[in-house]
């Protein structure tokens, strides 16, 4: 279906969230009307104060789970806890919102005519044993461990995506994210670039999971947003698509970054590693880089600047 000049009506799925509010920001910013869903359950009102200021934006509370019944010319699913706190508190809830949630949407997206770009995650690749990681590659996931309900949520999502438009042709886009941060991540989401900066902007030890070796690629979220709204303006997108950015940093050095720019101790305190903690995570975007012209413009420390502001002005 693609992006076209007239005003088309969106729902974004998960509107209150942090993804959820900064894609909703930039689709008003593009003249779309907006209507957001959300339960509320990790989201927050306050991410969307300034939509709520903009005439064309429409909240209502509603879960997918549920028959889905609003107007919309194109959907974005972004419902469904995205942080290990927040996805094992509840891993019913969960794993009910990856797979029920598509399938509510999809069946929408079936019955209007419309595309449905879904969010995915890398989290689906497990604890890879291909680096980096390749839309092709499969993953070595763990289907009964602590982070399941999450990770196997959205494998069986992405499984009904794809059946929906092998079997009807619905017109379903995949987009597998990789760790994303900025503005609006809630302070307990669990998630390291939030633990960092919470306990760097308070001057205490940084907790540290092993010996800080993993690796992870952080992606800002204008980027990923952008990534979003190339996906939408494709006419078609066949198979998922890794979003993020390739640069890989370590937590040690990830921690070290923060103590600098928020001017705390260096100090830190040691943990056993989670159970299926992924070692290494870094996305192959050549798919993204060919289709969409993707490139992350936003440096780690600029990036991690622009949030620690947001972080201390929340704070105080």
């Amino acid at each position: 279906m693609g992006l076209s000049s007239h005003r088309k009506t969106v729902l974004v799925a998960g509107a209150a969230g942090f993804l959820g509010s900064h894609l909703v920001d930039r689709l008003l910013k593009e003249g779309f009307e907006v209507v957001g869903l959300d339960n509320l359950m990790t989201g927050d009102l306050t991410n969307l104060e300034g939509a709520m200021r903009n005439p064309h934006f429409h909240f209502q509370t509603g879960d997918v789970r549920e028959p889905v019944n609003v107007y919309a010319e194109l959907i974005f699913n972004m419902a469904c806890p995205a942080s290990p706190v927040h996805y094992q508190s509840d891993p019913y809830a969960t794993w009910s919102t990856s797979v029920l949630g598509a399938l509510r949407l999809t069946e929408m997206a079936r019955g209007r005519g419309c595309t449905l770009i879904h969010s995915s995650t890398s989290e689906v690749y497990g604890d890879p044993t291909v680096h980096p990681q390749r839309e092709d590659y499969w993953g070595n996931v763990n289907p009964v461990g602590e982070r399941s309900c999450y990770d196997e949520g959205k494998r069986a999502a992405e499984t009904l995506l794809h059946d929906a438009k092998r079997c009807w042709g619905v017109d379903t886009r995949i987009v597998r994210i990789f760790n994303t941060y900025g503005p609006r991540m809630a302070f307990n989401d669990g998630r390291v670039v939030s633990n960092f900066i919470v306990k760097g902007l308070r001057r205490e030890p940084l907790s540290i999971y092993g010996e800080g070796k993993q690796s992870r690629s952080f992606c800002y979220v204008d980027d990923l947003v952008e990534g979003f709204m190339g996906v939408a303006r494709l006419d078609k997108l066949e198979g998922p698509m890794n979003l993020g950015n390739p640069k890989e940093f370590t937590i040690a050095e990830l921690a070290k970054l923060v103590q600098e720019l928020t001017n705390s101790p260096g100090e830190y305190e040691y943990h056993p590693m989670p159970a299926d903690d992924p070692k290494q995570r870094r996305p192959d975007i050549s798919r993204a880089r060919e289709l969409l012209g993707f490139e992350p413009k936003v440096e780690l420390r600029e990036g991690l600047t622009r949030t620690i502001a947001d972080f201390r002005r929340r704070l105080e």
